[in-house]
């Protein structure tokens, strides 16, 4: 009976097709290739949930052919494969591998999804950033390669084509081996992204779809391709250079903030950097929290906007001095702050604390590009200045706190969408050389945030081909 239906009917020589190609991948029997495409069909939904009228032999002809030719390339269909080779995210040891020359799909449940979902090719090599050489100076240790094969995502895995990536003062931390002694070049850089799902593994289709928005924090984000596991991803709305800032900036300010800061109704709060990608949101949790917030910056551009985010006084440092505004304006010192700068910066900050103030050090971002990582402080009169006021400093490092983040992380997006919180974002469109668009432009990036032109989060467009509907 399941002889005469392949052999005869509607689509019969496309089945045959299938049948007899399939003979060169696995047994070599008819009732083995009827038990493979009949799994085929039913992982990718074909039968019932993709198409309204059953499993017809229009529609495993559209599955074989994208599993054969659109995901592989131009391999001939009844080519013989290789020897056993190691399979990527099949469920059956029977199912076909690729040959030799040709690319393997990654997830039999989304076959004919492995181009985009509205059918604009996934390349097959890309552009990225890598480390080659450990160094504070991000342009000698990066070198962009314009040829590296995409990555394929594993099964628990997404493959996310980056539309936006975060431009970070760590990035040269991270390009400087200074995260991991042990760490060995060559490795990707870049820490965040957002992007669309092109593709993915059987286990994170449970929970993932094509084309569906994501961002993550991850190594490797400097890049048009990233792999993310489906474990770590953040589904967002849609895919707007907003939620961006949220991933490392926003959560650092809120997290450090949280269960360090202490903050309550009154408090005096210092931000410094308070215009850059983080500081921005240390002063609109700080107002959320009732407090007082102080915060310095470099330009009169950058005060006009502390303003329009509810600080209170904002200090130009390039215009006063910000020593003599602190004890002028607030002789009994501040309870808190939020330093990144470090350096001269660290020691008036230190000096403006009042009794039992805390000042939490989410970075020293004036010595990250110097052999050493660090700018000087007067560090041999630091445990006095502690003691006689009862103060404390703090390190805060958003590794060590992941398991707040998923909270933090939930809490920002809700007073984005309800329009409690602003997510500055700088394009570059007012750097020199116009909008950071492009993986080249990354260079470019880095540069224009260590000459403090920022305002808000350094955000990177990557744009795609005309090809591509996504």
């Amino acid at each position: 009976m399941r002889e005469s239906a392949v052999k005869s009917g509607a689509g019969a020589s496309e089945l045959n097709l299938f049948i007899s190609s399939s003979r060169l991948y696995g047994r070599s029997s008819e009732e083995g290739a009827w038990g493979r495409l009949l799994f085929l069909s039913c992982v990718a939904g074909l039968c019932t949930r993709r198409t309204p009228t059953g499993c017809g032999a229009a529609s495993l002809r559209s599955l074989y052919l994208h599993t054969q030719i659109s995901c592989w390339g131009s391999a001939p269909l009844l080519q013989q494969p290789p020897p056993p080779r190691r399979q990527i995210c099949h469920a059956d040891p029977w199912l076909p591998t690729a040959p030799a020359t040709a690319r393997p799909i990654v997830d039999m449940s989304y076959a004919r999804h492995f181009l985009d979902f509205q059918g604009s090719s996934i390349a097959k090599f890309m552009q990225k950033l890598v480390v080659t050489q450990l160094s504070p100076n991000f342009r000698e240790a990066i070198t962009l390669l314009r040829d590296s094969p995409v990555p394929l995502p594993g099964d628990g895995d997404l493959l996310v084509r980056n539309r936006f990536v975060g431009v970070n003062a760590s990035d040269i931390n991270f390009s400087a081996g200074r995260y991991n002694t042990s760490v060995k070049v060559p490795f990707d850089a870049g820490f965040e992204g957002i992007g669309e799902v092109v593709a993915l593994g059987l286990t994170a289709s449970a929970k993932y779809t094509i084309g569906q928005a994501v961002a993550y924090v991850t190594p490797g984000s400097f890049a048009e391709y990233t792999v993310v596991p489906a474990k770590i991803a953040i589904p967002v709305p849609s895919v707007k250079p907003e939620y961006l800032t949220l991933l490392i900036s926003g959560t650092t300010a809120y997290i450090s903030l949280k269960e360090l800061g202490e903050l309550s109704e009154g408090k005096k709060v210092l931000v410094t950097a308070a215009a850059g990608g983080t500081g921005q949101f240390a002063v609109q949790l700080a107002k959320k929290a009732k407090c007082h917030v102080i915060g310095t910056c470099s330009s009169t551009e950058k005060s006009v906007f502390l303003k329009s985010i509810g600080c209170d006084l904002p200090i130009n440092y390039k215009s006063e001095n910000v020593g003599a505004v602190l004890k002028r304006e607030y002789p009994e010192g501040v309870d808190v702050v939020y330093e990144s700068v470090g350096g001269e910066m660290f020691d008036l900050a230190v000096n403006a604390l009042a009794i039992k103030g805390r000042l939490i050090i989410i970075g020293f971002i004036s010595g990250y590009q110097t052999p050493t990582g660090l700018s000087p402080i007067k560090a041999g009169t630091l445990p006095s200045k502690l003691l006689k006021k009862s103060a404390s400093v703090k390190g805060f490092f958003l590794n060590h706190y992941f398991s707040e983040y998923q909270k933090a992380m939930d809490h920002l997006l809700k007073m984005y969408e309800s329009q409690e919180l602003v997510c500055e974002v700088d394009l570059g469109d007012l750097s020199p050389e116009g909008k950071f668009t492009g993986l080249e432009s990354v260079f470019r990036a880095v540069d224009y945030m260590y000459m403090g032109k920022n305002t808000g989060k350094i955000v990177v467009e990557l744009p795609h081909s005309v090809n591509s509907k996504l």
